[in-house]
């Protein structure tokens, strides 16, 4: 058998040489005049740190289609010799240093992170109508059937220490089976690649079954002190138990998952700040807390994903429901003067971090969408979120200012410093999710976006007529 020699291990040096010798335009600096005031002479406008402005479903697209291109090209697919570099295109013989190419910006097919990066090109195909975004995800699913077997193989014989398909023959952790088992659920669901049921019954096995607890059942890691509990598990695991409810019909999966958004609120959300800690070490539940923004973050995401697909006739959607509301008021009041939201979500000297935005944004504008929320004071709120995100996407597609992988710590150091990337998948997929659900915001049927007194009111059409008499 020979794999495939794709094409995208060619591509991304000519696209970066390409990019060197004509570099396409800079994203544009504030300050920013709104486009959408007429009026060049209004003293009572000023200018805005970003573009403060409706955007339009085809600058949205826009912005969606530069990142799928980008990681089209910077997500590679191949199977390379770990010690040379070469590329390895047959099952001829068995290479014991194998590995799956990361691409020159680690861009694993495996990661958590991409799990999420096709949640966003799924639902990109399914509100702009591009097959592109899901071929995206096809494509990438198919390199994954291909080359288990091989890697199947080399396990055989060489053990999975150094296997490049360890985390699919042999998961050790949420982060190794969550995120990607709701991704493939996701795609079989929607006929988008190869099956893979397979993997999806050892990964939904583990987060099911073989993932360590806490007693009262909350997943957990035993990482940095024996029993502590991320809140970044609550992504890798609850959109994996939804979905398994959506596939099997087996509500054992749903109860699970509401469950776990129960029992991980209660141990980690700060009711006054409407915010989620990090982490918790069970030994010391009264530690200083830290709020890094991505933390909260996964939670809601994983909170909209549960309540996609859990039937309203479950005892428990309410529960969820209020703790998504509570979860959203308290993000917003957090939101920085540039539509961002900041790295520690309740220190404004901490940088303004995207991937947690993203998030927020994607949040924020879902539940809108979804009638979960009220559109009059959550919609220019995501627009907002949006505006901000859109700064941050440069002309190439990547997308910047994503805080790199992150631990669970115990002081502000850490969290403060920890660098940004590009190379960060982690902002990828919740700006592609953001970007989706603001398209669906401005073609939302039931809203009238109002542009009044220099700001914007998203209307339900239901509530009747608005009258601004007074002010002409």
């Amino acid at each position: 058998m020979r794999f495939p020699h794709p094409r995208h291990s060619r591509v991304l040096p000519c696209l970066l040489l390409a990019l060197a010798l004509c570099p396409l335009a800079a994203q544009a600096e504030g300050p920013f005049r709104n486009r959408d005031n007429k009026s060049s002479h209004d003293s009572g406008e000023g200018t805005y740190p970003v573009p403060y402005q409706l955007p339009t479903v085809a600058e949205v697209t826009a912005d969606l289609q530069r990142i799928h291109a980008y990681l089209s090209v910077a997500a590679p697919l191949r199977i390379i010799d770990a010690s040379t570099g070469e590329a390895i295109t047959t099952t001829d013989s068995l290479v014991p240093t194998a590995v799956l190419d990361r691409g020159e910006a680690e861009f694993s097919p495996l990661s958590y992170e991409m799990g999420v990066v096709h949640a966003g090109m799924l639902q990109a195909t399914a509100v702009t109508g591009d097959r592109r975004f899901a071929d995206f995800t096809a494509r990438q699913l198919q390199f994954i059937a291909d080359s288990l077997p091989y890697f199947k193989q080399l396990g055989d014989k060489f053990g999975l220490e150094t296997n490049g398909m360890r985390k699919v023959l042999q998961p050790r952790a949420l982060d190794d089976s969550g995120s990607m088992c709701a991704a493939l659920v996701r795609a079989r669901l929607a006929k988008v690649g190869p099956d893979l049921k397979p993997v999806i019954d050892t990964w939904s096995d583990w987060v099911g079954h073989r993932q360590f607890r806490l007693k009262d059942g909350t997943l957990a890691r035993q990482r940095p002190q024996a029993q502590s509990l991320w809140a970044d598990d609550a992504y890798m695991s609850i959109p994996a138990l939804a979905e398994m409810g959506r596939l099997t019909g087996d509500p054992v999966w749903f109860d699970d998952a509401v469950r776990q958004v129960e029992l991980m609120s209660a141990k980690l959300f700060n009711p006054q700040l409407g915010i989620y800690t990090h982490g918790l070490n069970l030994h010391n539940p009264e530690a200083p807390r830290f709020y890094w923004g991505r933390a909260t973050g996964w939670i809601v995401v994983a909170m909209c994903d549960l309540l996609d697909v859990l039937p309203k006739t479950h005892p428990g959607r309410e529960k969820v429901l209020a703790q998504l509301r509570a979860t959203l008021k308290g993000v917003a009041e957090f939101q920085s003067g540039t539509g961002l939201w900041h790295q520690m979500v309740d220190r404004n000297d901490s940088y303004l971090e995207t991937s947690a935005s993203a998030m927020f944004t994607y949040g924020i504008a879902h539940a809108v969408n979804e009638g979960w929320i009220d559109p009059a004071t959550y919609g220019s709120i995501a627009q907002a979120g949006w505006i901000g995100l859109s700064t941050r996407i440069n002309a190439q597609g990547q997308v910047e200012g994503t805080c790199v992988g992150t631990t669970f710590a115990s002081d502000h150091i850490y969290y403060y410093n920890r660098p940004t990337s590009v190379k960060a998948l982690h902002g990828y997929g919740p700006v592609m999710l953001a970007g989706v659900e603001m398209i669906r915001l401005l073609q939302n049927p039931a809203l009238r976006i109002d542009y009044k007194l220099r700001t914007y009111h998203y209307v339900p059409k239901s509530n009747g007529s608005t009258s601004y008499h007074e002010h002409q």
